[in-house]
């Protein structure tokens, strides 16, 4: 679970960049931090009711950080740093059977070019794990990505070449909202993605996804759902 402090309710304006929302809160527009570097067109609609929280720490040329997303009556956490972070509290409490047995949890690990989320391992066996932010949900389907990603596929083939070690290896999708029963690889949005990923599934890479509960005040890991290639 995540705490997502107190959102502000707010009003989409635009997206001037990738890493920017303009957003009208109070009858005064307000530049807020998007941690989240995927279209998100479907979301950031003119008008859609957005939320927004304080920023903490640092110098920052925003004041805020947008938090959530309301789309046909579903919120929808649009922060990308933290499945990680879910992931691990969910199997740090036991609340996961798929992980059920590993003792150490380590994060942010290094493997062979890439950095992965996760790091499981128990009497010297290993598990390492990338998580996967989503947010796009359409008809019930869950589609990653929403943009080309050739980190995204970068990440895929060092967790087969892990296997290809004798290690367990798995890609974890976390979408972000509650509204998904599947997660469907999106072959428009990119194809190479798309193709590495059941490349690495059928040399044994893990492919799984959980949809999450979401409220204004926090965010959880809630149901495992299938991955259809």
């Amino acid at each position: 679970m995540a705490v997502l402090g107190e959102p502000e309710q707010a009003r989409f304006v635009e997206r001037p960049n990738r890493f920017a929302v303009v957003v009208e809160r109070l009858g005064a527009r307000v530049l807020a931090h998007v941690p989240n570097s995927g279209r998100m067109s479907e979301l950031l609609e003119p008008g859609a009711t957005a939320f927004i929280t304080p920023a903490t720490g640092g110098a920052r040329r925003t004041r805020y950080d947008l938090t959530l997303v309301e789309h046909r009556g579903t919120l929808v956490s649009v922060d990308s740093r933290l499945p990680p972070k879910l992931l691990a509290e969910a199997i740090e409490r036991r609340h996961l059977t798929e992980f059920a047995g590993y003792d150490r949890v380590d994060r942010e690990i290094r493997l062979g070019d890439s950095r992965v989320d996760l790091l499981l391992s128990r009497d010297g066996s290993r598990l390492y794990i990338e998580t996967k932010s989503v947010n796009k949900v359409e008809e019930g389907s869950a589609l990653f990505p929403d943009a080309a990603t050739t980190r995204g596929a970068k990440h895929l083939r060092s967790l087969l070449a892990a296997v290809e070690s004798g290690h367990r290896a798995a890609v974890v999708f976390v979408i972000q909202r509650s509204d998904a029963d599947r997660l469907v690889p999106d072959e428009e949005s990119d194809p190479l993605f798309c193709e590495t990923l059941r490349q690495a599934v059928n040399g044994g890479v893990e492919a799984m996804a959980y949809g999450c509960s979401v409220s204004l005040g926090e965010i959880a890991i809630r149901n495992r759902v299938p991955v259809v290639l």
